[in-house]
């Protein structure tokens, strides 16, 4: 089979099943997963497909959404970077609002011991973490557990965040951009992940540059409502400077 030919089965194939993952791939067709991966760039550089960790999702699949595992090790050096350098952002003995995100759980458990502080959380992974954490006054904010994100959703989750107001929140997005705003697959998690922005006087994104431009289905408020973007180097100078001149100051870490 020539590889134009494979590229086309490739397309069916993750059309009709949401998505395809390398290994299957290389197994079906008989060659290296090096193969695989190559059919997929080309796919995404031809705007058919968008590649994700393990495989790729058809184009215009904006409410695709990978499970906690796969999140936890995708780009996991960059996200290290990024929760390192959003400890400098702690409030002194202040509150703060952690979202559910995997770069946000590794800040948590990077948390100084001496860190004195109020930390409120809709994230079960993040909150156990913390629960043993000595300095750490912990409030669990509750209602409808989301099983891919461990996160709590819904009246239960809105109602405390409108009853607060926190120094920080450091907020996670699946995707961010100047055009599209702050995105994520699930509208009931975008609208608590709205309430949280509101109720923070400081707004901190933990995002690695492979969000940058992406969007996905519901949308919980403009890149301008972030006060400070933490991301990778992979963000670009160019891209840094255009989003610093909406208003939101850039770290790369």
């Amino acid at each position: 089979m020539y590889a134009p030919e494979r590229q086309q089965e490739i397309l069916r194939l993750a059309r009709d099943g949401g998505r395809v993952d390398v290994l299957s791939l290389a197994e079906e067709f008989q060659v290296t997963a090096e193969t695989i991966r190559r059919d997929l760039k080309a796919l995404d550089r031809a705007g058919l497909v968008r590649r994700v960790h393990g495989g790729a999702i058809p184009a215009g699949r904006l409410d695709f959404e990978p499970d906690l595992a796969e999140r936890e090790s995708t780009a996991a050096d960059e996200k290290d970077r990024i929760a390192k350098a959003a400890l400098a952002e702690l409030p002194t003995e202040g509150t703060m609002i952690l979202d559910a995100g995997t770069t946000v759980a590794r800040m948590a458990a990077a948390l100084p011991l001496e860190a004195s502080l109020t930390v409120v959380t809709h994230s079960l992974p993040i909150a156990a973490r913390l629960a043993d954490h000595p300095s750490v006054q912990l409030h669990l904010v509750g209602g409808r557990v989301r099983h891919r994100t461990r996160a709590a959703v819904d009246a239960w989750a809105l109602r405390a965040y409108g009853e607060i107001r926190a120094d920080v929140l450091f907020v996670a997005a699946n995707g961010f951009s100047a055009e599209h705003g702050l995105t994520t697959p699930d509208l009931a998690e975008a609208a608590v992940k709205r309430a949280a922005v509101a109720a923070a006087r400081r707004v901190v994104l933990l995002a690695d540059s492979s969000k940058h431009g992406q969007e996905h289905f519901a949308r919980f408020g403009d890149l301008s409502d972030v006060d400070l973007l933490i991301t990778d180097s992979g963000l670009s100078p160019e891209d840094a400077t255009a989003i610093e001149r909406g208003g939101t100051e850039v770290v790369r870490a």
